[in-house]
């Protein structure tokens, strides 16, 4: 073979492959933006890039950043005004997942009993002065901006830290003695201790009352962005747990796998063969109100940074 056509067919080669992992990203970017109802004056924001990976993409003329704060906002040799603050969740046994034939359930199934163990759990989602605190100390590298990300735009101090790959979540849990929790701690606490109910508040549905979601006309119950954590306790968990469900999807330590089907029973995490990380609890975009609920499961590719991703701590 000539070498021009051995380079004609190195490219024919390396294109197909960029484009079949590109639509494999974008199969398991999350669903919200892709799925709720368009807003033209939003048209331009979904899923951060078409690959669903974050690069270099920045907000034109946005101010100056410094460690992920605009001016002004930078807190003194970054210590957050609001720590991370632990919530004891007592351990006991639950039924995880769903028997329902509903659209959107059939990889939470089978139904089995998993013993959790009395671990702590951070009552909010990481926010972003909690995470700059590790930027600035060199313990975690910035997220990415643009579009919906929090990161360096003004008042967000607050709200979840979001636009971060799963491994940067893994690096922040360690720099606070902490770990991501595993998929059925998660799911256990979302249901306030493995009560047989369908949202962290009990099986009434998801309005903007109790989460941060589509609602009131735009994403965010009209506020097109996150709000700040705890902006709505009438869905806390009865533990105190703050947006167990909306403002932002959650890593979780596992790997993703299309069933239960082998799952652990002793609540640690599900660390078998495949690629994808599990996320839960749906985020601000979300517009159907299965998707908060707590039994509902997706998956990312472990270095996706959406706007609609966050992370919150367990130990």
């Amino acid at each position: 073979m000539t070498s021009w056509k051995k380079y004609v067919l190195a490219a024919v080669m390396v294109t197909a492959a960029l484009f079949a992992y590109s639509r494999n990203l974008h199969k398991n970017v999350p669903p919200d933006f892709r799925d709720a109802p368009r807003d033209p004056a939003l048209d331009t924001l979904k899923d951060i890039n078409p690959a669903g990976v974050i690069g270099d993409v920045k907000v034109p003329n946005m101010p100056k950043i410094s460690k992920g704060y605009v001016a002004g906002n930078d807190p003194s040799a970054g210590v957050p005004t609001k720590p991370v603050e632990w919530v004891t969740i007592t351990g006991g046994k639950f039924r995880m997942g769903t028997d329902s034939g509903e659209n959107g359930f059939e990889n939470a199934k089978p139904i089995h009993e998993v013993s959790i163990k009395t671990f702590a759990m951070s009552k909010t989602d990481v926010t972003v002065e909690q995470y700059a605190e590790c930027v600035i100390k060199g313990g975690c590298t910035e997220p990415a901006t643009g579009d919906y990300c929090n990161w360096g735009v003004a008042g967000r101090q607050l709200h979840p830290i979001n636009c971060v790959d799963w491994d940067q979540a893994s690096k922040y849990a360690k720099f606070k003695g902490g770990r991501l929790p595993s998929e059925a701690e998660w799911e256990y606490a979302a249901t306030s201790g493995g009560k047989n109910q369908k949202y962290p508040w009990g099986n009434d549905e998801a309005t903007c009352d109790k989460a941060v979601m589509y609602g009131n006309g735009g994403y965010g119950c009209g506020k097109n962005s996150t709000m700040p954590v705890c902006s709505k306790t009438a869905g806390n968990t009865a533990q105190g747990l703050c947006d167990m469900v909306g403002n932002v999807w959650q890593w979780v330590q596992d790997k993703y796998q299309d069933s239960y089907k082998g799952a652990p029973a002793d609540g640690s995490a599900f660390e078998a063969a495949g690629s994808l990380r599990v996320m839960r609890g749906g985020s601000f975009g979300s517009d159907v109100a299965s998707s908060l609920r707590a039994g509902y499961r997706y998956s990312s590719v472990p270095g996706g940074r959406y706007g609609s991703l966050g992370f919150r701590l367990a130990r």
